[in-house]
């Protein structure tokens, strides 16, 4: 998903290709800094291909904690029982988004050191993760909540201080569309969130891979998982140094293609533009988007890609809605501002049912990042006639 800064290292240590990997918008002003979880992981040696970091700045981002009162003695035992861990607020600071409308994960609680258990609310209408039809909620929102859910427990968990710019090398995730209806939009969703691969910087996080599974009233909705680096602002200022400023250059907006071709009902959301061929595409970036753009960036977001990504399917295969019960992403370097980004699409339907659809962005020749997005076939009514 923008969703989301590093230092040109890949997953487990290894160089990334080149430039950058994509993806997050840049945080929020610094807010106080909650304590570090004991026993971190030790950090990975930095390869030399990347980029010293700087000393984590003193300022990191924190939550809201209310405790909970602990649980009255047992009548069998007569002892107390164990406290209940504190529960914390998130905020739209910790989740880097700018408005309480667009921050879906609403509070966690702690269960150990690399454990938390997450409550969220997807709401049944959304200026952007608005229902896909009358039925179904929009499983982009799935990937969306990961992405923030990892910012936040970056933050305030392990010690990311709050000016630190993510990076997220890779997103899978499982829906299962018939447990995302728009009738149960009122149940709150829960989620357990394990975190492994977590490297350290110092005393602050370099790098941590996030796993959750989604439930609503105690049924299986979503299963998800994904990388994310972070960088300090000095490493970031040095590895994107002349695109800092690619924002005071307005970005020409394309035209778009038809909504409805794209799967959303709004021309404003649509982020392709007609290209030279049948299923392929240019990249439309709207800069003055206030949820794909919620503030001036020097590249695009990763949310803008992983759309680009679903609308392509979307076109490319006809269906409507298309309800892509597997979605998974690599980020292979930033896209930039000012060239064309051109998104391309094969399309698979070998399964009986299905269909799956392959989709990659390409800029100045090289990949940016590749998708695969499979939905089912919506079953034919037939004619009572």
């Amino acid at each position: 998903m923008s969703a989301l800064t590093e230092d040109q290292t890949g997953r487990g240590g290894r160089p990334a290709n080149g430039t950058a990997t994509t993806v997050e918008n840049p945080p929020h002003p610094a807010v106080p800094r909650q304590p570090e979880p004991p026993g971190p992981a030790t950090a990975e040696p930095t390869p030399s291909t990347t980029p010293t970091a700087e000393p984590a700045p003193s300022t990191t981002a924190t939550a809201e904690s209310v405790t909970a009162e602990p649980a009255p003695p047992s009548p069998v035992t007569d002892h107390p029982a164990a406290p209940r861990p504190p529960i914390t607020t998130v905020t739209t600071e910790l989740a880097h988004r700018t408005t309480e409308t667009d921050v879906f994960p609403a509070r966690w609680t702690r269960i150990s050191d690399t454990r938390f258990r997450f409550s969220a609310h997807w709401p049944a209408a959304h200026p952007f993760f608005g229902p896909v039809d009358d039925r179904h909620q929009d499983p982009m929102i799935v990937g969306e909540t990961l992405r923030q859910a990892s910012m936040v427990l970056a933050h305030a968990e392990f010690g990311a201080p709050a000016d630190t710019h993510f990076v997220m090398w890779d997103l899978t995730v499982t829906v299962d569309p018939a447990a995302l209806l728009l009738a149960d939009a009122a149940e709150p969703v829960e989620f357990d969130v394990v975190c492994s691969e977590i490297r350290r910087r110092g005393h602050g996080l370099r790098s941590m891979r996030t796993t959750m599974e989604f439930r609503r009233a105690g049924r299986f909705v979503a299963r998800g998982t994904g990388s994310t680096g972070c960088t300090p602002p000095r490493a970031y200022r040095r590895l994107r140094a002349g695109r800092l400023n690619a924002w005071d250059t307005p970005v020409p907006l394309l035209a778009g293609i038809a909504p409805q071709a794209a799967g959303r009902s709004r021309a404003e959301d649509v982020v392709l533009a007609p290209a030279d061929r049948p299923g392929v595409w240019n990249l439309r970036v709207d800069t003055g988007h206030p949820i794909l753009f919620p503030r001036p960036n020097d590249h695009v977001p990763g949310m803008v890609l992983f759309e680009a990504a679903r609308q392509a399917a979307t076109a490319a295969s006809g269906l409507r809605p298309f309800l892509p019960s597997t979605l998974t992403a690599e980020f292979a370097r930033y896209a930039e501002l000012h060239s064309p980004c051109r998104i391309e699409t094969e399309v698979f339907d070998d399964r009986p049912g299905e269909v799956t659809v392959r989709v990659s962005g390409r800029q100045d020749g090289a990949s940016v990042f590749t998708a695969s997005l499979t939905s089912a076939r919506p079953a034919r009514v037939r004619s009572q006639s």
